[in-house]
């Protein structure tokens, strides 16, 4: 019986640690961004993981952000996309991780 009742209470407290959880902040068109504040980078960045941005993609959202010159982009085994670049006249290295977050070094 009281197995049973252990049992029980450990499912309970499961489904309602999952029923805790909020869903992401969806922008006015339905979309969910790649970071939960646009326009600002994640404070580990870059962040390793699966990265799902094409070459293309990569390339449009790195010069959106006021690089220039880009060479060698290419993504490496952390998921992260690297290029060497140019912003403000200076020569600088990019890196794009999979949150979206933009980081020169």
């Amino acid at each position: 019986m009281n197995k049973l009742f252990f049992a029980a209470a450990l499912l309970g407290a499961s489904v309602l640690s999952a029923m805790a959880q909020t869903a992401p902040a969806t922008t006015s068109d339905g979309k969910t961004p790649a970071i939960a504040t646009p326009g600002s980078n994640n404070a580990t960045a870059p962040v390793e993981g699966a990265n799902s941005f094409t070459e293309s993609q990569a390339r449009d959202r790195i010069e959106q952000a006021g690089y220039t010159d880009l060479k060698d982009l290419k993504k490496d085994d952390k998921g992260i996309w690297m290029a060497s670049g140019k912003k403000d006249g200076k020569a600088v290295v990019v890196a794009l991780d999979y949150q979206g977050n933009i980081v020169a070094k």
